[in-house]
């Protein structure tokens, strides 16, 4: 395993953890979102993705091969899908029920984001997963064993 290759590894699992920490506080830190279909995803997602973020810091990353690339990428989409859905529709519960949530009810928050229930940390935090999962599946053509 060469340097770029465990460099790369570490730089995807520091975004891992990190994306995955951010998910899990989020998602059981509010009120509203664990009865949600959004918290629950999150919750979920967010356990997969400090799992992946861990493996890769272990000598059992050979055994992910070349799957953590997508994997992340994966992962970074259906959170950006969430907070679509959660941004568009106003509500934890994707419209499914539920009201406007408690997005549309917290007065707060700059005009951007006010009343939308638009995460921009977790659209962040996505997004440099998925750039991380892009870079990591180029890797993949260039450099055996990621």
């Amino acid at each position: 395993m060469n340097a770029t290759n465990t460099i790369t590894r570490q730089y995807g699992a520091a975004i891992a953890l990190v994306s995955g920490l951010y998910s899990l506080i989020s998602a059981t830190g509010g009120t509203d979102m664990m009865g949600s279909n959004s918290g629950l995803l999150m919750t979920v997602l967010g356990i997969i993705v400090v799992i992946h973020g861990v493996v890769l810091l272990t000598p059992y990353a050979s055994r992910l091969g070349n799957a953590s690339g997508p994997l992340m990428i994966g992962y970074s989409l259906v959170m950006l899908l969430n907070q679509g859905l959660v941004g568009t529709t106003g509500s934890m519960n994707w419209g499914m029920g539920g009201g406007m949530g408690s997005g549309m009810d917290s007065g707060m928050g700059s005009g951007m984001t006010a009343g939308m229930g638009w995460d921009l940390g977790m659209v962040a935090l996505a997004v440099l997963m998925l750039i991380s999962g892009v870079i990591m599946t180029s890797r993949r053509d260039t450099e055996a064993g990621m």
